[in-house]
């Protein structure tokens, strides 16, 4: 069994299933503080009393404790008690791709070109979910266009870690190594701010601020969603569930995984446009905020550079995620490539060796929370203060949060509760479309649309 870094302290044993000690919801506050220091002086953004019962994702790791705390921030950021939230409920949403299901079918999740393989000197870990990612796969290690998984296992059995991760980069696959945690670098990441929030100056907006105490705080608020996979439409499609009226706008020539959309999808538009053509800009010029999730090089490239985007824009809300951060602009990267390289999957490992996850993609998840709680506070500073606003993270600043947080010698046993209640169902184009309920208790989320079936407009 790995041993947890020097540095690293062990969570103490939980003495009730409410306690507020070290093992049950500290953890959690200690980022709500954080997140609180960064946003800046926020009335309720206060912390709460106490903590609700711990949260069901079984990890050495604080993956619970992590997924409370954003929880947590969006409920504060909306005026909500997060003494109110579920832990099953949360629980549910970060793994909510396990309970999906489209006319009772679930969703094949994963490709088998996306996962861990065995190298001469060690593992690495691959994602090929997207065809283009697979095709890149095969072509670096020489294979056909329909080499199967069997024939990537055998090609990379014979390279060594750096020969194998160097030869799917340079043909456009997505590889990295499964290293061990570096607790220097984590230390170095955790002094960089959770949210990095900038603000530039311009007049106050016209708009009336978003009230913190209706039931949609984000009512008449537009928001252009810029992003792929699952951070950045798990955060807009929070801010869709608060009202928030969101166009997410896709590439015409790189389709969304259909599982993949639906399950993030909810109650927001999905609309095809090229990112270079004047329509773009035109919806930009009306938009209250808008979240990028894609390469900080590809948004270069694409005219659409976050400080660019505040310079055209004034008093636009700009939130970026990416996957490295912006230290490294041209990666490309997923919340499962993020644990294996900065050293989850050998943290959680089974046997010490055989690289393991965690139980959701919390990385994933939990950067979507905080950058929508950020949102919604930024949107009020907005509106009462004047000024254009930037924050941006990343998931490999998400992962340093979390390998610095108390953990645990053995993962908790799985929790046997009942879903059922925790799941939402909706018909989506005569289809019966079955995903989790809103975390965010008190709400409920609306139909996703099809992707890409409206017309890029407000």
């Amino acid at each position: 069994m790995p041993t947890p870094a020097d540095d690293r302290p062990i969570a103490a044993p939980r003495t009730s299933p409410g306690s507020t000690g070290a093992g049950a919801g500290r953890p959690a506050w200690t980022v709500l503080d954080r997140v609180r220091s960064e946003l800046g002086s926020v009335p309720h953004l206060d912390a709460p009393d106490a903590a609700p019962l711990p949260v069901p994702l079984p990890s050495r790791l604080a993956t619970g404790e992590l997924a409370l705390a954003s929880v947590s921030v969006v409920m504060l950021a909306a005026g909500r008690s997060p003494a109110t939230i579920d832990p099953h409920r949360v629980a549910v949403a970060y793994r909510s791709d396990r309970f999906l299901t489209l006319d009772g079918a679930a969703p094949s999740v994963w490709s088998p070109f996306s996962g861990f393989w065995r190298t001469t000197d060690g593992w690495i870990r691959t994602h090929g979910n997207y065809p283009h990612h697979a095709d890149g796969l095969r072509a670096g290690l020489h294979l056909t266009d329909d080499a199967d998984a069997d024939e990537v296992r055998s090609a990379l059995a014979e390279r060594t870690r750096a020969e194998a991760v160097s030869a799917i980069t340079s043909a456009c696959g997505l590889a990295v190594p499964v290293l061990a945690e570096d607790p220097a670098r984590d230390r170095a990441l955790r002094a960089l701010p959770l949210l990095d929030v900038r603000g530039f100056d311009s007049a106050p907006s016209a708009t009336p601020p978003p009230s913190i105490t209706t039931a949609l705080p984000l009512r008449g608020v537009r928001v252009l969603d810029l992003t792929r996979v699952i951070a950045g439409p798990v955060c807009t499609r929070i801010l869709a569930l608060l009202g928030a009226d969101v166009l997410r706008i896709d590439p015409p020539q790189l389709a969304e995984p259909e599982w993949q959309h639906l399950d993030t999808g909810h109650g927001k538009r999905s609309a095809l446009l090229d990112a270079r053509t004047a329509r773009m800009h035109e919806l930009l010029s009306q938009a209250d905020a808008v979240v990028l999730g894609y390469r900080p090089s590809a948004l270069r490239r694409l005219g659409l550079d976050s400080d660019e985007l505040a310079e055209r824009y004034p008093r636009l809300v700009v939130a970026q995620l990416s996957a490295w951060g912006v230290e490294q602009p041209e990666r490309a990267g997923f919340d499962s490539l993020v644990q294996a390289e900065s050293g989850i999957a050998l943290v959680e490992s089974v046997d010490g060796s055989t690289p393991g996850a965690l139980p959701a993609q919390a990385l994933d998840h939990s950067a979507g929370y905080l950058l929508a709680a950020a949102v919604i506070v930024l949107l009020d500073r907005r509106a009462r203060d004047g000024g254009t606003w930037h924050v941006r993270t990343s998931l490999r600043r998400i992962a340093a949060e979390l390998l610095g947080m108390p953990r645990r010698r053995e993962p908790q046993p799985e929790s046997d509760f009942d879903v059922e209640p925790h799941l939402a169902r909706f018909v989506v184009d005569g289809r019966t479309l079955v995903t989790s309920r809103p975390a965010l208790t008190g709400l409920e989320f609306a139909a996703p649309h099809r992707w890409g079936v409206d017309h890029p407009a407000w």
